[in-house]
Parts: C-alpha cells; structure tokens; sequence
C-alpha cells in the first residue's frame, strides 16, 4: 500500500504534513481491514472450536479471553508493520518519487 501511494505521501510530504499525519492515513484503512476480519472470524472459530471440542471426553471451555488476546496480538503486529512502513515512506525524500514521472 505503501509502494502504490508512493506518489501521494510525497506531495503530503512536500505540502508539509508529518510524520503523525502520514501514519495516522496509511493506518486507518489497514486497522478497519484487521478488525473487519475480526469481527468475521471470532464467531466463527468459537463455533467451530465447540463442535469440534465436543468429539472428546475431556473437553475444557472456550473463554473469550482467548479471542481477545490474539485478537489483540494480530492488531498489535498489525500497527508495528505499518508503523515501521509509514516512517520509513515519511522520511523517504519526496523528490526521487516525483521526479520519476
């Protein structure tokens, strides 16, 4: 996403937005898509865990906890990589990505 908007963060970057405002547009649509898939998979993995569970004598309880931590861990690994791509897209300088058009 980074490489294809290439050309818009220069200009941003050229009109004087920082680094905060560079990260805060490349993360917010990558986030969105995160949780989407979130909200699709929890239930369908806690029904699927149930069924599946029910096949076997000694059975534990799915808790929520469970979700909510690798949830948690997938958005976290979801900011670090866009965080690591959007400063290094904000401190790339604007003129080598311009001037190839």
């Amino acid at each position: 996403m980074v490489e294809q908007r290439s050309k818009e963060i220069s200009i941003r970057l050229v009109l004087g937005a920082s680094i905060n405002s560079i990260f805060r547009l490349l993360t917010t649509n990558f986030i969105g898509l995160v949780c989407i898939s979130l909200i699709i998979a929890v239930p369908l993995s806690i029904y699927l865990m149930q069924e599946w569970l029910k096949e076997f004598a000694y059975r534990i309880e799915i808790t929520w906890d469970v979700f909510l931590l690798t949830g948690g861990m997938a958005v976290g690994i979801a900011v670090l990589t866009i965080s690591y791509q959007s400063i290094k897209a904000a401190l790339m300088k604007p003129v080598d990505c311009l001037r190839s058009e």
